[in-house]
């Protein structure tokens, strides 16, 4: 037993000067051979004699040793992560330093690339050749990749401007520390994410798999090719025996076709999509109106695979005798798992000023079926509103009751009946006659004694709080403002908080102002209506109708009803 131990030190001793002398410089990657993507790991040893005596024992810092000039790999490769290890041993009565540096590179290129010499102290290590390979290795080849990517898409070609569904999954094992997946860019193509990520596992020819699963829209905007740049992902993790490896992969998506604009198509705006539907609410079921009555018209354009900015705004055409206010389009769009679902709705305030057939005209929109691969128009039919003057309901219920009565009526020959046989019940229909006289004109006097005391209490105003509204409201029409019509709103519900006026239509009805309906209207097709973005405005005419509309009725007693209609609709 003594023996062997004895015999094994001495060749220990003999082998450690050896090693000393000859500071060798090794260099010793883990492959010679690798795919565009992958990581390498080299691993550098080397030794130097070290001075430690007991001045310096407690004083002597290992980060301060030389180490090897690794930059040289650069450009061919990438460096990722450095690590050093320290083993001291005494040889000689000597302190000697064996060192290993280990080293991630990743390399840049493709091809043959070679580690040059390295040089630590008067050691050189030998230059060594890596072929790297462009693509990814094969799943059956590779059967213990730590990570890799997968793209696809649902469409081999697409429209410019159609949606294209991107794929990206990230397969890795084992536990991810940290890691950063890099999202798909064009400058020539919009991309939406498709809400969260999801995470699963998943087998790959036997090894199970974490993956992390993004999905994109894609809108490429010009015609020809789409080629997106690579996506990348780098990150650590720690396998099941707790070692730390460095995952470092790269995937890029096939080239995809981008066909242009068919000529075929018709439409005025392009809108390649799955489906486009248009709707619209806010009109009496029975298409019949009276002059001055308010009604709020609401059209919803609907697209499946395009964002809410593609689609192109609804005419808001109508007939001379209706007074349009539009408000400012809203668009919206929905994450959906097919996609986006864009939808833009547009409503409008329509107040009929004469009386006789009003005929809203037919919305068209034309788009592009991308399943169908054709042209598709989407309509919303034309409605005719039947407008009634202002007193054509009092008429219809006078013409009612006339009807009624002479249905009513008795007949001749009971009333020649009557005459010639005068009964004993006539006179007590004349004292029921008078007595039904007397209430009706006591209902008279209580609503009118009802009305006087309402006109002698009238509902308070806050003159401080209406005179900020009105001032607020001064300076946005002045400036023609988006927000006019609301502070309009505003400032009326303080001057008259009885009215209880819920859009920018009650207020100019209840002023009954022409200047001021019109200057409104002006406004409103100046800030909504397409066409209309670029023309002047001169806020001078609304706030002086404001002003005058505002001087006029501060003035008033109660008993003075303020119009229902605007002027010369009452005389309709």
């Amino acid at each position: 037993m003594f023996l062997p131990t004895f015999c094994l030190f001495l060749l220990t001793a003999l082998w450690l000067p050896a090693q000393a002398q000859s500071q060798e410089l090794t260099v010793e990657p883990d492959r010679t051979r690798l795919y565009a993507g992958e990581v390498l790991t080299l691993t550098v040893k080397g030794s130097m004699e070290i001075d430690i005596n007991l001045g310096n024992l407690f004083d002597f810092d290992m980060s301060s040793l030389p180490k090897p000039d690794i930059e040289k790999v650069e450009p061919d490769f990438e460096i990722l992560t450095r690590n050093q290890q320290y083993s001291i041993r005494t040889v000689n009565n000597q302190m000697v330093g064996e060192i290993t540096w280990t080293y991630q590179l990743a390399p840049t290129t493709t091809g043959e690339l070679t580690i040059p010499a390295l040089r630590f102290k008067e050691s050189v290590s030998t230059p060594v050749t890596v072929e790297v390979v462009d693509g990814s290795p094969p799943s059956q080849a590779s059967p213990g990749r730590d990570s890799f990517i997968e793209l696809s898409a649902d469409k081999n070609e697409v429209y410019v401007q159609e949606q294209l569904i991107l794929t990206v999954r990230l397969f890795f094992r084992g536990n991810l520390i940290r890691g950063e997946l890099s999202e798909p860019t064009h400058p020539h193509a919009i991309i939406e994410s498709l809400g969260r990520q999801q995470e699963s596992s998943r087998y790959r020819d036997g090894v199970r798999y974490r993956v992390v699963e993004r999905r994109y829209a894609l809108f490429p905007q010009r015609p020809g090719t789409l080629k997106l740049p690579p996506v990348r992902f780098e990150g650590q993790a720690r396998d099941a025996s707790g070692n730390l490896r460095f995952l470092r992969d790269s995937e890029e998506l096939f080239e995809v076709p981008v066909k242009d604009i068919p000529a075929q198509f018709s439409g005025d705006t392009w809108l390649p999509a799955t489906s486009v539907s248009i709707q619209e609410s806010g009109l009496p079921q029975t298409l019949e109106v009276t002059t001055g009555e308010n009604m709020t018209r609401e059209i919803q354009l609907t697209a499946a695979g395009l964002p809410s900015e593609a689609l192109p705004p609804l005419s808001n055409a109508v007939p001379d005798g209706l007074r349009s206010y539009p408000e400012e389009p809203e668009r919206q769009t929905e994450t959906t798992p097919a996609g986006l679902t864009a939808a833009l709705r547009q409503s409008v305030a329509l107040v009929p000023v004469e009386a006789g057939q009003m005929i809203l005209p037919a919305i068209r929109v034309h788009w592009w079926d991308t399943e169908a691969d054709q042209e598709r128009v989407a309509v919303l039919p034309e409605q005719t509103l039947t407008v009634k003057g202002s007193n054509a309901l009092a008429a219809d219920t006078v013409l009612q009751n006339d009807k009624d009565n002479s249905d009513s009526a008795p007949s001749p020959t009971s009333t020649e009946s009557s005459i010639a046989s005068p009964s004993a019940d006539t006179g007590s229909w004349q004292w029921l006659s008078l007595a039904l006289g007397i209430l009706w004109i006591g209902t008279l006097l209580a609503w009118w004694w009802s009305g006087k005391n309402r006109n002698v209490t009238p509902t308070p105003v806050d003159n401080r709080n209406e005179n900020a509204a009105f001032d607020r409201l001064i300076r946005s029409a002045r400036e023609g403002a988006a927000m006019t019509p609301e502070l309009m709103v505003e400032w009326a519900n303080l001057h008259a908080p009885d009215q209880g006026f819920h859009s920018a239509g009650d207020v100019v009805r209840y002023f009954g102002d022409p200047t001021l309906a019109e200057e409104l209207r002006y406004l409103q097709a100046r800030l909504f209506a397409p066409g209309h973005e670029d023309d002047a405005w001169n806020g001078g005419t609304l706030t002086r109708a404001l002003e005058q509309c505002r001087k006029q009725t501060q003035d008033q007693t109660r008993s003075d009803l303020p119009p229902l209609y605007p002027k010369g609709l009452s005389e309709s």
